[in-house]
């Protein structure tokens, strides 16, 4: 994919291989890795630390709803990201993006809406009083 921080990398779970085709919604924990194509959703289990990765070759048609995904392939659909995504230099967006942090390289393609999500209030900086 593109140049990563070695510290960042996240364990992979599961991983999907470049012949293997789903037809069907999945739903995982833990990191995710895509070489292969989904035609449904993809989301991860409620309140679960997820990262799915997808490659240049990996595709999805469905919408996608994680706290991070690492794009470097197409998703046709919405994201919804809990927290992260980062655009690789071949990554293909034809849907909405929401997130609370984006990095993209360049080279990366949305074909819709980005549209930031304010940081949750447990994590947001109180306000001083006056």
């Amino acid at each position: 994919m593109f140049k990563r921080n070695p510290s960042k990398q996240s364990k992979i779970d599961t991983l999907i291989g470049p012949k293997t085709r789903i037809n069907g919604d999945v739903i995982f924990a833990g990191g995710f890795h895509l070489d292969g194509y989904i035609n449904g959703n993809v989301k991860s289990e409620a309140g679960a630390h997820a990262v799915l990765s997808v490659s240049e070759q990996g595709c999805v048609e469905g919408s996608v709803a994680v706290p991070s995904i690492i794009l470097n392939g197409v998703v046709k659909g919405d994201i919804e990201a809990g927290d992260r995504v980062e655009l690789g230099p071949k990554a293909k967006v034809h849907g909405n993006v929401h997130y609370a942090v984006i990095e993209t390289a360049i080279g990366a393609q949305i074909n819709g809406k980005l549209i930031h999500r304010a940081v949750p209030a447990r994590e947001a900086v109180p306000k001083p009083k006056d």
